[in-house]
């Protein structure tokens, strides 16, 4: 039986290895032939583990001949984005001073997908150590929207979004430090989900800014984003910042009513700035939801205004400090003809980082420095402290804040490169939930006239992502029933 790879799910990927319509070796020999043919015009795939892959296709398949039950996520051809280690496979985080990196063990998340019987088909493209909002920052080359190839695919996990979005994989983990999942997903058409901090074990994970980073999952549908976190999610020993949380049956809760629930609508996300057209299709799903029985409460979050500067104070700190391990020394790129110590070091970073990376290495050096620390470093915390602070007082009052995913549908290659403030102002709505620490889901709502797609964000309270399944799955179901 033939699949159309464009419209698999996590879920009917599984049903059809589990009735034998397909065998999961020949599934994902099928995904390589249309990596083969389509990807070289996106570029979202930087290595392919094509070996890794049918072994484990392999396993499932003689599962399946015994008649034996099989994993959750059984034959699912699944991606990886290049932050994310992996034994034996190269792994370059988009970046020159890795670009010969063989990791000796694999990421904690990548070894559960493996353990519930995914199948890892390949690393994606992203900008360089996650840092960027369009991925042209890769030293690999940019990755193209599949929706639009003239435009991007956002970033940085640009090509963990466009995999999905292009059939190329049924689904895929990216990293959010930022935005980086929930604005991809937006630009692209399709669900794009940051946990709560500590929800899925950061072990493994290049770090960019370890009070920040979150890992996550791409997919075509809620229930499949559900499914996957069900097997990432947990406390992990190998990662001091994983929490010792249960974790709820996601997909049993998902189909619950939303009936009830009070949705939080903050005027500061519906400023100067936003598109119209954004506008209109989030407003359209806050009626639809209404209509369903939630109750709209307006809310303010004041301090909105001040997300993005204190994001770039305390995530290029953090950066500066993560980053200094790239030396030349111990792993990753090592200049040659060097005559002394100092020069090794200075000319191996300035060959390897790019210059995006070069730049956060900079500011955050600058603002942990001394003399600034408490001007810049201490103040961005305090800061940080309040937005926190108006979530709290926001969620006394709603169970979830609905707002759109981007100011803007996504925009032309190149067209914000020379100026980092307007790129850095992509990620205006989704910065303060990295610098709060709740999940946050982008959800698609609607096109715009030229067709680019457009993304709803669901806010919940930390460790409720089932409240925010359950929404995001209605605001889902709504925009099914009117196509």
């Amino acid at each position: 039986m033939e699949l159309d790879l464009n419209v698999l799910t996590v879920a009917s990927t599984r049903t059809a290895i589990e009735q034998r319509q397909v065998t999961a070796t020949s599934l994902a020999e099928s995904f390589y032939k249309k990596i083969d043919a389509e990807d070289k015009q996106v570029n979202a795939y930087l290595s392919l583990s094509k070996d890794r892959a049918l072994a484990q296709a392999a396993r499932i398949d003689a599962l399946a001949d015994k008649g034996e039950a099989l994993p959750p996520l059984a034959g699912v051809p699944i991606a990886i984005k290049d932050v994310m280690v992996t034994q034996g496979l190269r792994t370059t985080a988009g970046s020159k001073i890795l670009e010969k990196f063989i990791p000796p063990y694999d990421c904690t998340a990548v070894a559960r997908l493996e353990a519930a019987g995914a199948v890892i088909i390949g690393k994606t493209n992203c900008d360089e150590f996650a840092m960027g909002s369009s991925n042209e920052n890769s030293a690999y080359g940019p990755v193209r929207n599949p929706r639009d190839l003239t435009r991007v695919p956002g970033g940085s996990s640009g090509g963990s979004a466009a995999v999905v979005a292009a059939g190329t994989a049924v689904a895929s983990l990216g990293s959010d430090t930022g935005g980086s999942i929930r604005q991809p997903a937006a630009f692209c058409g399709v669900v794009g989900l940051m946990p709560t901090y500590g929800r899925v074990s950061r072990y493994g994970l290049i770090a960019f800014a370890s009070s920040l980073d979150h890992i996550g999952p791409f997919t075509k549908s809620v229930s499949d984003s559900a499914l996957v976190l069900q097997h990432i999610a947990g406390r992990d020993p190998l990662d001091s910042t994983s929490a010792d949380v249960p974790v709820p049956d996601y997909v049993a809760e998902i189909g619950t009513p939303v009936k009830g629930l009070r949705i939080g609508v903050p005027k500061e996300y519906f400023a100067e700035g936003l598109d119209s057209e954004i506008r209109s299709a989030v407003d359209a799903s806050i009626q639809n939801l209404a209509a369903a029985g939630c109750e709209v409460v307006p809310i303010s979050l004041p301090h909105t205004k001040y997300a993005i500067p204190t994001y770039y104070v305390i995530a290029t700190a953090e950066a500066s400090s993560n980053l200094a391990r790239y030396d030349g020394v111990r792993y990753g790129h090592r200049s040659n003809n060097v005559r002394t110590l100092s020069e090794m070091y200075r000319r191996s970073r300035d060959e390897g980082f790019g210059s995006e990376v070069k730049r956060r290495i900079m500011l955050g050096t600058y603002v942990l420095s001394a003399g600034y620390y408490d001007a810049y470093y201490l103040k961005a915390q305090r800061v940080r402290t309040l937005l926190t602070q108006d979530f709290e007082n926001a969620f006394q009052q709603v169970d979830a804040i609905i707002t759109p995913t981007t100011p803007t549908p996504a925009f032309k290659l190149g067209e914000k490169s020379d100026d980092p403030v307007a790129m850095y102002l992509a990620d205006i709505y989704t910065v303060t939930a990295d610098l709060v620490g709740i999940p946050g889901i982008s959800v698609p709502c609607g096109n715009s006239k030229e067709g680019l797609p457009i993304g709803l964000q669901i806010l919940a309270k930390h460790f409720d992502e089932s409240t925010m399944f359950r929404l995001a799955h209605a605001v889902e179901h709504s925009l099914a029933a009117k196509a």
